[in-house]
């Protein structure tokens, strides 16, 4: 039997907390491990529980959600899905530097929350489109990478990469190895200008047309 996919929660509003846990409880193939109100103990039930995901809320108390995430993914505890009302450019951006795998606004139905839950739980990275739109605004007013300097071959990894692909799963598609992969990633990476994959996967949007994303 696939073991469930273990979730914690970190919310400071109690009903909010509630209805999560009420949601998530439900769902077959989760199972709510912990819940935390701020977000010191966000960090520190990552800790101890080690979940496969964090459904993280931005503004807690003690520690607000996005340095709470800073932690929990250099510890390498879990991936954190952002789960706020904010949608503004600077609490996106600050979210995906910090690690996030995923930014959902509360308005979001529970058939799509669990959809996307178990999109990142599975390596995909999930931005909900009027979020992005805000976040490639910004980006867009900064310096652009020349997307030319990309070689066809890594080009084709980008794409795959976009639909959240693992390095395996890269390998697999292009016929070549892990450590190939490995290497087109870090030039991406550099040729983008883009700290990491999550990044990497949005700048994508600027440029590769919408067949190339959505596979």
């Amino acid at each position: 039997m696939k073991e469930p996919i273990r979730l914690l929660i970190a919310e400071d509003q109690p009903l909010m907390r509630r209805g999560l846990r009420t949601v998530l409880d439900l769902e077959p193939g989760f199972q709510v491990v912990g819940e935390a109100p701020d977000g010191v103990e966000a960090v520190a039930q990552a800790r101890r529980l080690r979940p496969d995901l964090v459904l993280m809320d931005l503004q807690l108390p003690q520690q607000d959600g996005v340095q709470a995430t800073r932690e929990i993914i250099q510890a390498g505890l879990g991936r954190v899905l952002i789960l706020t009302t904010f949608d503004t450019e600077d609490y996106v951006l600050d979210a995906i530097r910090a690690g996030a795998a995923g930014y959902l606004l509360k308005d979001v139905d529970a058939a799509e929350l669990c959809q996307v839950i178990r999109r990142i739980a599975a390596g995909e990275v999930f931005v909900q489109p009027s979020v992005a739109a805000k976040y490639l605004r910004q980006i867009a007013q900064a310096k652009r990478p020349d997307v030319e300097e990309l070689t066809p071959r890594e080009l084709d990894v980008l794409r795959l990469l976009a639909r959240g692909a693992s390095n395996r799963e890269i390998a697999e598609g292009l016929y070549i190895s892990e450590s190939t992969v490995k290497n087109h990633v870090n030039s991406i990476l550099g040729k983008l200008q883009v700290p990491n994959r999550t990044r990497a996967a949005l700048r994508a949007q600027e440029f590769l047309p919408p067949d190339d994303q959505d596979g």
